[in-house]
């Protein structure tokens, strides 16, 4: 069993273990396994009746994973975490836990393009045997596909002048690189906030490449039928994007936040906040891992009997 804090430190460990309120027999999934550092103290947690099922689609995760009869590491996105667990003939889990964030490890593989740090090529790939690049958005998207992205996956106020920036700089060849996309982008950063702006653009384009908000959403929907009544769904997400997303589902059962309601009028509702607001690392875990800064944990619990 390993912790590879060298791969990336989990953030609010010992929050998201209290918020599954682990059963030592009960059947856990952890959909962001990385580099098993929650996976680690979920499994310690467990007798021999216990259960612990991980997913990652990212091929160096599974360096992490361990042997055991009661481990399973699914090399998937958790998008499809309810047919894996229907294969695996597990019909219900008692907790299920989401770490949304971009890995400390793929942030510092520079070859994969995810840090505005160093050179690298334009890539993004949460899988790596998927077929969409970055370098593929940023050259061959046309004018109002890249708007759409930087409106909506970087929230970028100036987003056409972005757009206008890459499409101009294109014309005189592609864009390759991590670097030539920054210095494309940097005079429409705004002054002494370049840092976040480089940021948020990098954002869009990987929300873009992984299908992020889709798979976020075929996620959430999933956990309505793989998870026990009184079972917790815990998510911690970085972006107010994915946390409106998960906010919503968890308070009113849905995406856009719209109430669902049957046939008679009844409201359906698939799950109760165990806490209204959302858990934020403290002080001194944010001076210790600068990346907690950003994360907020939600907590929701099953409803039924």
């Amino acid at each position: 069993m390993t912790n590879n804090s060298d791969y990336h430190i989990p953030v609010m460990l010992e929050e998201c273990l209290n918020a599954l309120d682990i059963r030592r027999d009960g059947i856990y999934v952890d959909v962001t396994f990385g580099g098993g550092g929650h996976s680690s103290e979920i499994f310690k947690k467990l007798n021999q009746h216990g259960r612990l099922i991980v997913f990652d689609q990212d091929p160096d995760a599974r360096k992490n994973a361990w042997e055991a009869p009661n481990f399973s590491f699914i090399a998937a996105n958790f998008a499809y975490i309810a047919n894996h667990l229907r294969l695996m003939g597990v019909d219900k889990v008692d907790g299920v836990l989401a770490d949304l964030g971009v890995s400390s490890h793929q942030f510092d593989e520079q070859e994969r393009g995810f840090s505005i740090r160093g050179e690298a090529s334009l890539d993004m790939r949460m899988n790596q045997s998927g077929e969409l690049t970055a370098a593929d958005v940023i050259n061959d998207y046309d004018e109002n596909a890249l708007l759409y992205m930087f409106r909506n996956y970087g929230e970028i106020p100036n987003a056409r002048r972005l757009v206008n920036a890459i499409v101009s700089a294109r014309l005189n060849g592609k864009i390759k690189t991590t670097q030539k996309l920054l210095d494309v982008v940097t005079p429409c950063a705004p002054k002494f906030k370049e840092h976040k702006y480089f940021a948020q653009v990098f954002q869009a384009v990987r929300i873009e490449v992984n299908n992020e908000m889709v798979v976020l959403e075929d996620f959430l929907k999933a956990t309505e039928s793989v998870l026990k009544p009184r079972g917790r769904l815990v998510v911690m997400s970085y972006h107010s994007l994915e946390d409106r997303m998960v906010k919503n589902y968890m308070k009113r059962g849905s995406i856009d936040g719209k109430l669902k309601k049957d046939f008679f009028g009844n409201v359906l509702k698939p799950f109760n906040e165990v806490t209204r607001k959302p858990i934020v690392a403290s002080e001194g875990e944010i001076e210790m891992n600068s990346r907690a800064r950003s994360a907020k944990l939600r907590i929701a619990e099953r409803n039924g009997e």
